[in-house]
């Protein structure tokens, strides 16, 4: 006889973010810090799958953690657009189902994940954005944080050094958009995500973020999208993406891995390594994914110096990393 572990593998991943997190700006607290907040997150979504919970619970579960904390560009920590103000994109699949939940563009709510469950659950819809979504919330019981919830000191600082690049970007003769290609990584992209896989063999995948410091116009990312920075199919795999949005939109990232496995029938990790370290490498497009497929195998690849992330399988202990080398 096996055990309940061996018969009904499980397994979860977590990402905070990647970028050009150099050891060098980091300090030895700092890592501590975001290692302890990784730790917690996933053992969060892993005790919800040891004791039989869903994938869907388990992913909440860990995204809530991530955006509570100011460390995250996502929910507290999210970063500032350009007017100085604060516009969180989510979303969420369900691999059992293929339906699927997201939130663009709001600015009063706490916990974004929690809202794009919603519209998957209590809505027709899959998108939701601006007013509209946050109208939704309202006849959901969701309670409104102000919009200085969201202000941080560190985020703050980020936004007034990327405006001064911008504007000498512009000086240099550089419009708006050329302006944005030459800002660093950093400011381009942080996210938070979790996927998983539960002891029924549903995958789920979920992603939040506060989206780009200094962005205009409503700009919109790959998160909220579905295929691009979210996707999950039973019996194939579940994706949680971050990175430069506009190429993993134009890549449709996620969806990509998965259609890799289940036409190619390539391996997770080949899929995942195919589609961040050549595809997006070859156009230009920076940053990671985690991933899970149904046997509970997990593949966290990126093409930037690091990436905040995390995984735990049935019966192992948690894994917390940071950069490509530990």
């Amino acid at each position: 006889m096996h055990g309940a572990c061996a018969d009904k593998p499980f397994a979860i991943a977590i990402h905070g973010g990647a970028g050009t997190i150099s050891k060098a700006n980091l300090t030895e607290t700092q890592k501590q810090e975001y290692k302890a907040k990784l730790q917690q997150a996933v053992n969060a979504g892993y005790d919800i799958l040891q004791q039989g919970g869903t994938s869907l619970d388990a992913i909440q579960a860990s995204i809530n953690l991530l955006e509570n904390s100011p460390l995250f560009n996502a929910g507290l920590g999210a970063v500032y657009t350009f007017d100085g103000k604060h516009e969180l994109d989510a979303s969420v699949m369900d691999g059992k189902s293929m339906n699927a939940g997201a939130v663009a563009g709001v600015k009063h709510i706490k916990n974004p994940i929690d809202l794009a469950l919603s519209v998957m659950r209590n809505s027709p819809h899959v998108m939701l954005a601006g007013e509209g979504a946050e109208e939704f919330a309202l006849t959901q019981g969701f309670q409104f944080v102000p919009a200085n919830y969201f202000d941080t000191q560190k985020r703050y600082l980020n936004l007034q050094d990327a405006k001064q690049k911008l504007h000498r970007a512009k000086e240099s003769g550089n419009d708006y958009q050329a302006s944005v290609q030459r800002l660093d990584l950093d400011y381009k992209f942080g996210t938070v995500g979790a996927v998983a896989l539960d002891q029924l063999g549903n995958l789920a995948a979920g992603t939040s973020t506060g989206g780009m410091t200094a962005k205009r116009y409503g700009r919109v990312g790959d998160s909220p999208v579905i295929g691009a920075g979210t996707y999950a199919q039973n019996g194939v795999c579940a994706v949680s993406a971050t990175g430069h949005g506009e190429y993993f939109i134009r890549y449709q990232v996620a969806g990509d891995i998965c259609a890799r496995i289940k036409y190619k029938k390539d391996s997770l990790i080949k899929a995942s390594n195919t589609v961040i370290k050549e595809t997006l490498v070859e156009a230009g497009g920076t940053g990671g994914v985690i991933a899970v497929d149904h046997h509970g195998n997990i593949a966290m690849p990126f093409n930037t110096e690091g990436m905040y992330r995390a995984s735990r399988k049935s019966g192992e202990k948690e894994n917390v990393l940071i950069w490509q080398s530990e």
